[in-house]
């Protein structure tokens, strides 16, 4: 999985609903981040992804095998941008998603 990340032919692309979920566990002292999240992605040459409207509405439509909202965000924002979903999380599979688990 690194591999094909740090790959530089590969577009890699942070959605804005991983910044906010990470942002919160910072927050609660569950993750150590050191600067700016959105610096480490530029910095790494990752292009931010939005979350649109339409993101949004798939999200909210889509079935509960996943009961973590960011989560669901991520499949519909794969979904609607044709992307691959990266995680270690097998539930991701439930759903109609290309993913890369690592």
């Amino acid at each position: 999985m690194a591999e094909r990340i740090s790959d530089p032919g590969v577009l890699v692309v942070v959605s804005a609903a991983s910044v906010w979920e990470m942002a919160i566990k910072a927050d609660l002292g569950k993750l150590r981040v050191e600067g700016s999240m959105v610096e480490h992605v530029a910095a790494e040459g990752f292009e931010p992804l939005p979350i649109s409207l339409l993101h949004a509405e798939r999200a909210g439509s889509l079935p509960l095998h996943h009961r973590d909202p960011f989560d669901r965000l991520l499949v519909a924002q794969a979904q609607l941008e044709h992307l691959t979903l990266v995680t270690r999380d097998p539930v991701f599979g439930d759903y109609e998603v290309d993913v890369l688990a690592g």
